[in-house]
């Protein structure tokens, strides 16, 4: 019996190895006001070309490309909105007005119903902001 006790404080002393005293510090990314990490891997042109395989049913991107269900995209970065000839738009985006610049591609792509009520274009969006980055980049290589 006298082995039980010291087979019992071997156990304990061995659970407790390796296990520091004081808690471990606190990091940045611990904090709940800490930035969302960066992306593994910088957007880039050709990971929009595979985000734009969604948009393929569509829309064309080619120069000289045909209308589809929406309008072609070539050269759609720094266009003015509503402006492809050919095409029918909504009320909505007719009235919309301005430039297709990053920041008008990245709301609108974001939820292109939310950003614009009314538009004729059924998709939800490109919910992940670094997919939205390559396509962007993607579309402005279209020139």
């Amino acid at each position: 019996m006298r082995i039980a006790p010291v087979l019992l404080a071997g156990a304990l002393v061995l659970a407790g190895c390796g296990k520091s005293d004081t808690p471990p510090a606190a990091t940045e990314a611990d904090s709940p006001t800490a930035a969302d990490p960066a992306p593994a891997v910088a957007p880039t042109a050709a990971m929009g070309e595979q985000v734009f395989k969604r948009c393929v049913a569509c829309h064309t991107v080619d120069k000289g490309g045909r209308n589809g269900i929406g309008p072609n995209l070539h050269g759609i970065v720094g266009a003015p909105v509503a402006a492809k000839p050919g095409f029918s738009y909504s009320g909505a985006m007719k009235v919309k007005g301005g430039v297709w610049d990053e920041a008008a591609l990245d709301a609108y792509l974001a939820a292109p119903m939310k950003a614009l009520p009314g538009t004729r274009m059924a998709f939800a969006g490109v919910i992940d902001p670094a997919d939205r980055k390559a396509l962007i980049l993607y579309l402005e290589a279209q020139k």
